[in-house]
């Protein structure tokens, strides 16, 4: 192929990889057919247009648990995402996958998320009810494929096949054989495209999406630990009841009796992704091993997914993110600010709706005569895209009264 005659003896990410990888030699290709880069391969062309982007550098003003302003050190979406694509790299890398991908993948995989976190999904999912709902994974696709303005012969991205694949499958088949959704309608951002360019639905992601997939998990299983002490939400003395935490502190303890509290922290912190990560590799290994996969289309073909936990480890995640949910995501704190988030996505909905010349340029021509179907869609690509702080702001613009997130 082309890229095997330009690429395939400068080293700029043809290098070896097992046989069941992605091979960017060898991708399906774009929507939109474009001459290829001399020096990056597909999938690292992917994630360079990913970083560039417009929808990227919001998520550094959207929420993850804790809203932006509450403090400095905090996650943000974009602090998240960076932490998922370190592992994510280092799980395809022990896996002999393509790192560039998983990569990619792991980068975009949060770009549909409103302002707010879960709350503002949650409300514009209920005002869109008349009209397909909200959901963040299509809204990622919308941005990539429709909503980013950036080229001249193309709206969105253009990102190859197997990004797009990730992106939309990286937690597993949407559709059975016959197209029914396994968890309800497949939205219809998701089946427009595939039209267009068949993501095959009904099968499981290649293994770059199995691994940004997990370090998500991962990735927030132990960072929100972090904040939610950093917050006073948690503390460790409530960390030694749950299992996996309990462990760890115990062997930090032992080593270093005298350690503060922060560095005790921080020491579980690590030592709980380097444990996560070990067993992801070492439960993945033995499956690829068990399932013998000899190209990327027989992972997608194989029924199950390759990139998990350990039985045991999958029983400990379980029981830690029953404990987050308890004692921080539904802490009376959280829950608070949550409902004031809530009313902010919710008006602004209701007031754009209403009258679309209350949103900028760009987004308001013809709304006004549009189908209610349409205009809602369009407000809801208006709102997904906001960060916590111009929510906020725009909320304050068009109403007397603004709650104060603090």
């Amino acid at each position: 192929m082309a890229g095997e005659r330009q690429l395939g003896d400068i080293g700029f990410g043809y290098r070896p990889r097992a046989a069941y990888a992605c091979d960017p030699a060898r991708s399906r290709g774009r929507l939109f057919d474009e001459v290829e880069s001399p020096t990056r391969t597909p999938f690292q062309r992917d994630r360079d247009r990913i970083i560039h982007s417009t929808a990227f550098r919001r998520l550094k003003h959207k929420t993850q648990v804790f809203v932006a302003h509450e403090g400095d050190h905090f996650r943000t979406r974009l602090t998240h995402t960076i932490e998922v694509a370190q592992i994510a790299r280092a799980l395809a890398r022990a896996l002999r996958c393509d790192e560039d991908l998983a990569e990619a993948i792991a980068l975009v995989h949060d770009f549909g998320h409103t302002p707010f976190g879960h709350t503002g999904e949650d409300a514009l999912n209920e005002k869109m009810a008349a009209w397909g709902g909200f959901d963040h994974n299509a809204q990622s696709l919308r941005v990539v494929t429709r909503l980013e303005s950036r080229y001249a012969e193309f709206d969105g991205l253009n990102l190859t096949w197997e990004t797009l694949e990730g992106l939309v499958k990286h937690n597993g088949p949407l559709t059975d054989a016959a197209g029914k959704g396994l968890k309800g309608p497949v939205p219809q951002a998701i089946r427009d495209y595939s039209e267009l360019h068949d993501l095959e639905l009904d099968r499981f992601a290649s293994l770059e999406a199995q691994c940004a997939a997990i370090a998500d998990d991962i990735a927030y299983n132990t960072h929100d630990i972090d904040d939610g002490l950093r917050a006073g939400l948690l503390t460790l003395d409530m960390l030694d009841g749950v299992g996996l935490p309990a462990q760890i502190l115990r062997g930090v303890r032992e080593r270093y009796p005298a350690l503060d509290a922060m560095r005790t922290g921080h020491e579980l912190m690590r030592r709980q992704i380097t444990i996560f990560v070990e067993d992801v590799i070492s439960t993945a290994t033995a499956r690829i091993a068990l399932l013998a996969p000899q190209s990327a289309d027989e992972v997608r073909a194989a029924g199950e997914a390759m990139v998990t936990f350990s039985e045991q480890m999958a029983a400990s995640e379980k029981e830690l993110k029953a404990f987050l949910y308890r004692n921080m995501y539904r802490h009376s704190e959280v829950m608070r600010v949550r409902a004031d988030a809530d009313k902010i996505v919710r008006d602004l909905f209701d007031v754009y709706f209403a009258d679309p010349r209350a949103m900028p340029e760009g987004w308001r021509e013809g709304l006004d005569r549009a189908e209610d179907r349409i205009k809602a869609r369009a407000v809801a690509d208006f709102l997904a895209g906001m960060t916590d702080t111009y929510a906020i702001k725009e909320h304050r613009r068009l109403f007397d009264h603004t709650p104060d997130l603090s």
